[in-house]
């Protein structure tokens, strides 16, 4: 009877750990970096976005004299996480800026969803309406999770690009899951390295 009880206990105990372990490799995977997006060193997409007033702008327009930092976010409506990322840059927008980069935020949302939030939060630079996913596309970078007509079509993968004077890409960073993102403050120190 002992044994049967140890068995027993040993079967549970092993499948508990299998389990434990399952639910940490997900977690993991959801939050590490992947590779998607331009590729590094060469000529950045087009991007095809409006901005708050409805216009179309181009990176050559929001570029600095350095070049352009671009997030690319899921939504400023219903996304907490994208928000804090939002405010994030914000708070880092002018020491970026005094490093020679402009600054931009893309999402699938509409240009009254960005005004709004760009308002009530004080935004300090262009956030960007990609509602025909065709700069989304460009970048290769629409979240796979979500197939055309679905109400969520047209989300990127959460992550940033920096695109060089020249209009090369020199970094890029995104994340399958939506928690995790780039830490401006850690962004900020590699490019003042580089610079």
């Amino acid at each position: 009877m002992n044994s049967k009880f140890y068995s027993s206990i040993k079967k549970k105990l092993s499948i508990s750990i299998f389990s434990l372990l399952l639910l940490l490799t997900n977690n993991a995977l959801a939050n590490t970096s992947i590779n998607v997006g331009p590729t590094i060193g060469e000529q950045a997409p087009k991007i095809s976005v409006l901005n708050t007033q409805e216009q179309a702008v181009n990176i050559k327009e929001l570029s600095g004299e350095r070049g352009l930092i671009i997030l690319f976010f899921r939504s400023a409506d219903w996304c907490p996480f994208c928000k804090k990322h939002l405010i994030e840059l914000n708070e880092h927008a002018e020491q970026f800026t005094k490093l020679g980069y402009g600054l931009a935020a893309i999402s699938y949302d509409n240009t009254d969803i960005l005004t709004t939030f760009a308002d009530q939060k004080n935004i300090s630079y262009p956030l960007l309406s990609d509602q025909k996913v065709q700069t989304m596309q460009a970048y290769s970078i629409v979240n796979s999770e979500y197939v055309p007509g679905s109400d969520h079509y047209g989300i990127p993968y959460p992550g940033v690009v920096v695109i060089d004077s020249q209009g090369n890409v020199i970094h890029k960073h995104f994340f399958k899951g939506y928690k995790k993102r780039v830490k401006f403050a850690d962004l900020y120190q590699q490019l003042k390295k580089d610079s």
